[in-house]
């Protein structure tokens, strides 16, 4: 058995952001596949057995069990010694608004024309507006530095590229608009390990209408 084990789903931003860190750091690990849309995580059983928030990513390692990514990320920071920023109140910081803002918005912006039935108009023009924005954030913080915090990457990064490696025509923004954004993305490619959503995250996908 792998030293770590990660429940999750292919579709997932967050599930990647778990998955990416695990590539990238070298560590042995194996992916759980969760049904996430046949309802796996919201019965009572996987909810008593694996977490009872019933989301994942969940990381189990040395005999316990972690859910949300930005725990999973800072633990796998502090077993592998990687992707530690030097100002850990800033890491936190940028953390943070990508679970608030970026992520968040991202997500549920690609999620709702991908995976759910007619969604309002309305509602995806107000998302793609906060999507905008925070993006807008990121590229000012990125202006003159190859990673947020300077020259090096920290989980921050890592959080944050979550939604940033699936296929594009999942999240449509114009990326000419956000260049320092376009060329963090490909640093991340760069890196020895790196294996795009699809590629590494297991399970069958469902894939968007």
């Amino acid at each position: 058995m792998a030293e770590y084990r990660l429940h999750c789903f292919p579709e997932s931003g967050g599930c990647y952001k778990a998955a990416l860190m695990l590539a990238l750091s070298g560590a042995q690990w194996e992916g759980i596949w969760v049904d996430y849309f046949g309802g796996e995580t919201r019965t009572p059983e996987w909810r008593a057995k694996v977490s009872v928030m019933g989301e994942v990513p969940v990381l189990e390692h040395a005999g316990r069990s972690r859910t949300q990514s930005g725990v999973i990320l800072s633990y796998l920071a502090q077993q592998t010694g990687r992707f530690i920023a030097a100002d850990r109140e800033e890491e936190l910081r940028w953390l943070l608004f990508d679970n608030h803002k970026f992520t968040s918005y991202l997500a549920t912006w690609r999620f709702l024309p991908g995976w759910t039935e007619a969604p309002d108009p309305a509602v995806l023009a107000f998302f793609r507006a906060r999507v905008e924005n925070a993006f807008k954030v990121v590229e000012a913080q990125l202006s003159g530095r190859d990673f947020l915090l300077g020259g090096t990457p920290c989980i921050a990064d890592v959080s944050m590229q979550g939604y940033l490696h699936f296929p594009q025509s999942e999240w449509p923004l114009d990326m000419t608009l956000y260049p320092n954004i376009t060329a963090w993305i490909g640093r991340f490619k760069a890196m020895d390990g790196y294996r795009p959503a699809y590629d590494l995250l297991p399970g069958p996908r469902t894939p968007p209408k």
